[in-house]
């Protein structure tokens, strides 16, 4: 909105600065990280009071979880309600990748919310089911996809590789759609405890940052020889909405929890992340940027596979992050060593913009 007012005015003065989008991330975080600070304390006691007893804790968890009873979820509207605003400020509104990325965050938080909100309301942890949840994610994906193609590259980059490796055509929807699904699915599997998920997702949206200027910029594209994606600049303001939104949460969401992100937050930043990286073309480098929900998807699997095949386990509990409280580990020694891998996954990707 601003970045419009400015230029019908003609970047007069002091507005000049709005043209910069290093200058409107600047006031992206600081939007986003204010209006979360701001809303937090009353939307949280409107949850509680709203829910009741809270989020249903698994009966199968760790034990340690059933002290955490009576936590509201659904906190993923307080980053979302921060970052949507933050974003309509700062944005420039005729870029159709941001609104293609808005479009995946929103309608993935939208699915979040109605899982929680069966949740809630059955005091159960199952939610909405399965195939139904899929089915519109990778319809949102795919529309998503769809709009940030736009006829232009549908080329797939591989890390290491310079230039494009393959042109999927059309199956680059369904590639889009399955990327921007995963990854939110990832987040949330990696949600389970406090502040686990919320921290590596600011590290991913800060590495996402700097691809999504370098990619945008020409100059800086054909120096590292990553693809030029014109227009994708302006997701440096999504990226530090992010940004402030997450530590606007973390507030609240650091141990002990005063309330959970939800399946509400946790698909809707993870699959704004996945469409970040749909638009910039580092979808293979986000899998390593965001390695750490990788590996908590990959041990999800791995157990439900070896379990119904030889009825062994191959954690102690799956997701990973339960199996090093099943050893032993304190929850916040899980979440703080996390929090190093994420960061250390995110400069291992950053640093395959240079080995190409």
């Amino acid at each position: 909105m601003l970045y419009l007012i400015a230029e019908q005015l003609g970047f007069p003065g002091l507005l000049n600065l709005i043209r910069y989008i290093t200058f409107r991330a600047g006031g992206a975080v600081a939007t986003a990280l204010f209006i979360g600070m701001m809303i937090g304390p009353r939307f949280i006691g409107w949850l509680r009071v709203r829910q009741g007893k809270g989020q249903p804790i698994r009966d199968d968890g760790p034990k340690s979880h059933l002290a955490k009873a009576g936590t509201p979820t659904m906190g993923g509207l307080m980053i979302l309600t921060a970052v949507t605003i933050s974003m309509l400020l700062w944005m420039d509104l005729h870029n159709r990748f941001t609104w293609a990325c808005m479009l995946v965050m929103l309608g993935f938080g939208a699915i979040g919310f109605m899982d929680d909100y069966d949740k809630v309301t059955k005091r159960s942890h199952k939610g909405v089911s399965g195939r139904v949840r899929l089915a519109a994610e990778f319809l949102v994906g795919g529309l998503a996809t769809w709009i940030i193609l736009g006829g232009g590259n549908s080329h797939l980059y591989l890390p290491f590789v310079n230039g494009p490796v393959m042109d999927l055509g059309l199956f680059y929807i369904l590639f889009g759609a399955f990327i921007i699904a995963g990854f939110g699915n990832a987040v949330n599997l990696t949600d389970g405890l406090d502040g686990l998920a919320t921290m590596p997702v600011v590290i991913a949206s800060l590495a996402l940052f700097v691809i999504a200027y370098l990619t945008g910029n020409a100059k800086f594209a054909t120096y590292l020889g990553i693809p030029h994606v014109p227009g994708a600049g302006d997701l440096t303001i999504l990226c530090a909405a992010i940004i402030g939104g997450g530590l606007a949460f973390l507030w609240f969401n650091a141990p002990p929890a005063a309330v959970f992100m939800g399946d509400t937050g946790s698909l809707a930043l993870g699959g704004a992340l996945g469409a970040i990286a749909v638009v910039a073309h580092h979808e293979i480098v986000l899998l390593i940027i965001g390695g750490l929900f990788v590996l908590e998807t990959v041990s999800v699997i791995l157990q439900v596979f070896f379990y119904k095949r030889t009825g062994r386990r191959i954690f102690r509990m799956a997701p990973i992050h339960h199996h090093f409280e099943q050893l032993g580990w304190s929850e916040p020694t899980v979440v703080i060593r996390f929090w190093i891998i994420s960061f250390v996954l995110a400069l291992a990707g950053l640093a395959t913009l240079k080995l190409r």
